[in-house]
């Protein structure tokens, strides 16, 4: 019995030294794994590519072609629509009816206008042909005075009701008027919002109407550029869908303040050439020459001011080297600065044309970092 246990502890002995190993080397792989599939989070580091004071002045932002006219239509009154004669992409002379609402509130407010104005005018002509009658006997001293102001009284108040009911009637008639959409110029239905039998209130856009042959071009510009703009400012414009065309632009319109918390100002460039392949909608590219005649030597390389820091050595950068232009190491360089411009620093040296420098965050950014690009 006793053998027989002995053996039975040395069997599980054995058993163990032999599954042990595995199983530490199953723990040892798992753990390795979650270690390799652990991503690398990489601080983001907005960038600037050095180039001279020329290359800082041409600078080219995307925008969106947009008509140069475009209305946005819309019921003056709540209903229900009852019409809809106009779709997407449809053309349209000025004056055709695009849509109507069955508007019940206001039709039975105009027939009751209706009723009031012919009930007024029934009384104001009662008035008058008692108020001549008065007259009448009134020159002939068989009524008095009294009687005969009296009539007067009651004319004029009937003459005011009946006027009152006129104006009434045309008020309602023009509620009954805001249920009717009309094209109020030729276009194209850029877009519609609303079916028949769809409840719509007062102010609801039910069609977005591009108007006239002009096309423009939205932009959004940076604030360290904004103030370069000028309304005529001329530029050049490049599509994506249609390529080996470029279009000249102007300026047409600058706005002063940001929209959206987009920090970018709106500016709209109008298309002085455009053409018939150009739709609202396509994406382009504005090229913008900010050039404005101010003395920089040639060849001069220029970054942004806020690119460059200053400690007790001196001014220095940091530039990023990339190799897949998304990652890259963060190295600290002395560099000797010029003239400041609208453009920037002019650098004298320590620096070549086309090398990546961090543009944010110098005071907290190491030597030797890995950063990624933004």
């Amino acid at each position: 019995m006793y053998l027989f246990a002995t053996n039975k502890i040395i069997y599980i002995m054995k058993f163990i030294k032999c599954v042990l190993p595995v199983y530490a080397v199953l723990i040892l792989c798992c753990c390795r794994g979650k270690q390799d599939t652990k991503e690398e989070i990489l601080r983001p580091v907005k960038y600037h590519v050095v180039g001279t004071a020329d290359a800082q002045k041409v600078r080219t932002f995307s925008g969106f072609a947009q008509a140069g006219n475009e209305i946005a239509l819309s019921f003056r009154s709540s209903g229900v629509i009852s019409k809809v004669n106009v779709k997407k992409g449809q053309k349209v002379r000025k004056g055709d009816l695009m849509a109507r609402l069955d508007n019940v509130e206001a039709s039975l407010a105009y027939e009751k206008s209706v009723s009031a104005l012919s009930s007024a005018e029934s009384d104001m002509n009662t008035a008058k042909t008692e108020l001549d009658r008065i007259k009448s006997l009134y020159e002939k001293n068989t009524v008095s005075l009294s009687d005969y102001e009296s009539a007067k009284n009651g004319y004029q108040n009937a003459l005011a009701q009946f006027e009152s009911a006129k104006r009434n009637k045309s008020i309602q008639q023009t509620q009954v008027n805001y249920g009717y959409i009309y094209a109020p110029s030729d276009g194209i239905i850029a877009n519609t919002e609303g079916a028949v039998n769809e409840r719509v209130s007062a102010g609801h856009v039910f069609a977005i109407l591009n108007a006239g042959d002009k096309m423009k071009i939205e932009v959004g510009l940076p604030e360290n550029v904004i103030n370069l703009a000028r309304l005529g400012m001329k530029t050049g414009i490049t599509f994506t869908a249609i390529g080996g065309k470029s279009f000249e632009g102007s300026v047409i319109e600058i706005s002063p303040i940001v929209v959206d918390n987009a920090a970018t100002f709106p500016v709209d460039v109008e298309i002085v050439n455009p053409t018939a392949d150009i739709r609202p909608g396509m994406a382009a590219n504005v090229t913008f020459n900010f050039g404005n005649g101010e003395t920089v030597r040639d060849n001069i390389l220029v970054v942004p001011i806020k690119a460059v820091g200053e400690d007790g050595n001196g001014n220095f950068v940091f530039i990023i080297d990339s190799d897949d232009g998304k990652t890259g190491l963060v190295k600290r360089q002395q560099v000797e600065i010029g003239q400041m411009t609208t453009a920037g620093f002019e650098i004298k040296s320590g620096l070549s044309q086309g090398q990546f420098i961090a543009t944010a965050g110098l005071q907290t950014l190491l030597n030797g970092q890995k950063v990624r690009l933004q």
